[in-house]
């Protein structure tokens, strides 16, 4: 499977990344990359109702089957037993990762409506960056016919970065478009 931001990624990014810090990074092998990508969506309504965990994972489009979360505790205040499904999951890598990545910076971002740019606070200490998207009517390949209800998500980009300040300067140069 072809896919065009993977070889933007080596062929412009890590060049990049080497010209600019050419004192820290010695080799390519060294440069940060991103390893895999992870998105949940919560979906409380799912322990009532089975028929919304279906039509949720057919509406996260990214190409691979989510596996469904299940619940590790019983709570009463939420009518919840344990091991009652409460959202789905899936975890993206190589192809599937970089494909979601380029319709996400390209597709979906620019939909969102009074969109100011994305939250430099959202890394977690380690490299790793996450975000949450309110709907999911941004990305194209969804019909609007078929939702019942809007959903979001929470997407979280784990790189090989050892700190937040390298994670970040490889978001920008993959052009995460940040707030000033």
């Amino acid at each position: 499977m072809y896919s065009r931001f993977k070889e933007y990624y080596f062929k412009n990014v890590c060049s990049n990344i080497l010209n600019k810090k050419n004192l820290i990074y010695k080799n390519i092998y060294q440069v940060p990359k991103i390893e895999k990508i992870l998105i949940n969506r919560g979906i409380g309504d799912a322990s009532q109702n089975p028929r919304i965990l279906e039509t949720s994972q057919a509406n996260l489009i990214v190409g691979q089957k989510s596996i469904i979360t299940k619940s590790k505790k019983s709570i009463s205040g939420f009518k919840l037993r344990q091991k009652m499904p409460v959202g789905i999951s899936v975890t993206l890598r190589n192809h599937f990762m970089y494909n979601f990545m380029d319709r996400l910076l390209n597709l979906a971002l620019p939909r969102i409506r009074d969109f100011q740019g994305l939250s430099i606070k959202s890394f977690d200490g380690l490299g790793n960056y996450s975000l949450g998207l309110e709907e999911q009517l941004m990305f194209p390949e969804i019909n609007y016919d078929q939702i019942d209800q809007l959903r979001g998500m929470d997407i979280t980009i784990v790189t090989s970065a050892k700190t937040d300040h390298e994670a970040l300067f490889l978001l920008k140069e993959l052009g995460f478009p940040f707030q000033h």
